[in-house]
């Protein structure tokens, strides 16, 4: 009898899935939409990291020179300025800046949080875009292609989670862990016919440390532990 009060007591401690919904819609206020001029045929994400200022990955916006990027919130579109421009061969990540008087209140009031450690097999992540959230779990690099493994931040559930420019968090901290850049696919043989079929197996994300480092110093975010240790933190 004291085991099961124990144990119903420990069951009030922990996330309901209600609760755990909620927490990772908390996270969709960062999540905006980005638009080259004129639209790409394509959907384009970015976070919102504090300051008036987006993140999302570099072959989203392009050579911003030439496409002229725009944030979308609650579907107006705001002109940006580019802070720093990446490549989608290098570091694939771009910033964008707003006047952060012309944001939304809700929206200047936040800051994002860079996670501290890096991401680890198993690891509990959401993936987030505008309106939506997916949970999803960090891979192995052991489970790519060998030719693949130099992407060594990915995680499962392709064809559910956002494409490229969203944001990826722990799914505890809420720290961002990462920005989504790309698709790792696999070519394999059809049993019946033979035939070659592409199949997508992953989605690499640029990790926080690459993030933070391609931070200028005046716009360094705070981190937050997301290591296996770390107890529930919610903002």
């Amino acid at each position: 009898m004291r085991f099961l009060i124990l144990f119903g007591a420990l069951l009030t401690f922990l996330p309901s899935p209600a609760w755990t919904e909620n927490a990772d819609n908390s996270l969709l206020a960062y999540a905006v939409n980005v638009h080259r001029t004129p639209v790409q045929p394509w959907p384009g994400y970015g976070i919102y990291l504090g300051k008036g200022i987006f993140i999302t990955a570099a072959h989203v916006a392009g050579r911003a020179w030439m496409t002229r990027p725009k944030v979308v919130i609650e579907g107006q579109e705001y002109p940006t300025g580019v802070i720093k421009e990446g490549s989608f061969e290098g570091t694939d990540l771009t910033l964008l800046s707003i006047d952060e008087n012309l944001l939304p209140i809700r929206l200047r009031l936040r800051k994002s949080t860079l996670c501290k450690d890096p991401p680890w097999p198993g690891e509990q992540v959401v993936s987030v875009i505008p309106g939506r959230t997916v949970r999803s779990t960090v891979l192995s690099p052991e489970r790519l292609p060998i030719g693949t493994r130099r992407f060594n931040t990915v995680i499962a559930d392709v064809a559910q989670t956002g494409n490229s420019g969203s944001g990826v968090f722990d799914a505890q901290t809420r720290c961002l862990l990462g920005i989504m850049s790309r698709k790792i696919s696999q070519s394999r043989n059809r049993a019946d016919t033979g035939k070659s079929e592409t199949y997508d197996i992953a989605k690499y994300f640029v990790p926080a440390s690459e993030i933070a480092s391609f931070l200028p110093d005046d716009l360094r975010l705070e981190q937050v532990s997301n290591s296996r240790n770390t107890n529930l933190h919610l903002r």
